[in-house]
């Protein structure tokens, strides 16, 4: 697989920030998907899908309908226009489209987009984090069909990933709190798991990553469970000073997952995570606990 650096490929932000200009835009009117789409005879779907920023070719012609349609003025048609020259480029990880569902497709896009990632995972290794070893001993249970090549491609993907966090040029920035629970539940076995807590370890000692642990003794602060969930910052225009995108709280379950972007889930979810973080150790005494850990599964090979 090429080594290319997430910062060199293609995001969905533009396809996303396109359709909002034009969800917007349509809402102003007061004008519903059937009606809309019936203007510039589209069908309900294909608008629907634009709208959503999951329309990988954009013709700039329709776009420009559209803005008729709508009313727009010259300047936000104008950047309608520029949003749409930048959509159809191909990213790295439509490769793995027959591994990659949907719902997982997005939040690789997303991912890959952000600026800075908040992260609370209370019950695995976060995938930026994993090593191929501890990601291969997960998916061979939650993947039992797969060929050992395809095993190895849902590898690839996640090293893909992590490049946003290692890469030299304005790396990712991550803050994320993990559950002691995380590092002592044996994934493969002891030997993975030494191995991976001693990476995790060595992931805390980079400038852009913030790695927390929140020990058995911390109970539960928020007063009840809260599931894994991360927070996705897309920064700001620097020449406008407007946000890029709006931030984003995905959360994952086994069944599927949801993303929350309204300002007061985000909201909500940026409070839980201080507090979850006021009960979790320090940087550095997190990383002497996840090195300890790793010391103890290696005793116990």
């Amino acid at each position: 697989m090429a080594n290319i650096e997430p910062e060199d490929t293609d995001t969905t932000l533009p396809r996303r920030q396109l359709g909002r200009l034009l969800r917007d835009a349509r809402a102003t009117t007061g004008m519903n998907l059937d009606q809309a789409a019936a203007l510039v005879q589209w069908s309900r779907p294909t608008l629907s899908r634009l709208e959503r920023g999951e329309t990988e070719k954009v013709r700039v012609t329709d776009i420009l309908a559209l803005c008729e349609a709508y009313g727009l003025d010259e300047e936000t048609t104008v950047v309608a226009k520029g949003l749409a020259t930048q959509a159809p480029a191909k990213s790295w990880w439509q490769a793995f489209s027959d591994l990659i569902p949907a719902w997982a497709n997005l939040f690789v896009g997303l991912e890959s987009s952000a600026t800075s990632l908040t992260v609370f995972q209370p019950l695995i290794v976060h995938g930026l984090l994993q090593t191929a070893d501890y990601a291969r001993a997960l998916d061979r249970l939650y993947f039992p069909d797969d060929t050992e090549y395809e095993l190895e491609r849902r590898i690839q993907v996640r090293v893909q990933r992590q490049r946003i966090v290692t890469r030299s040029r304005k790396p990712t920035r991550m803050s994320i709190i993990l559950h002691e629970n995380v590092l002592r539940t044996v994934v493969g076995n002891n030997r993975v798991m030494s191995a991976q807590c001693r990476h995790i370890a060595d992931m805390s000692t980079r400038d852009n990553i913030d790695i927390r642990v929140m020990p058995y003794q911390a109970g539960l602060p928020l007063g009840m469970a809260v599931p894994p969930f991360t927070i996705m910052d897309f920064g700001s225009d620097p020449r406008s000073k407007q946000l890029v995108e709006p931030a984003q709280v995905y959360c994952e379950g086994y069944a599927g997952s949801a993303y929350l972007e309204k300002r007061t889930d985000v909201v909500t979810f940026r409070q839980a995570f201080r507090r979850l973080q006021q009960a979790s150790l320090d940087h550095h005494p997190s990383r002497d606990m996840i090195r300890e850990i790793a010391r103890r599964h290696e005793s116990e090979r």
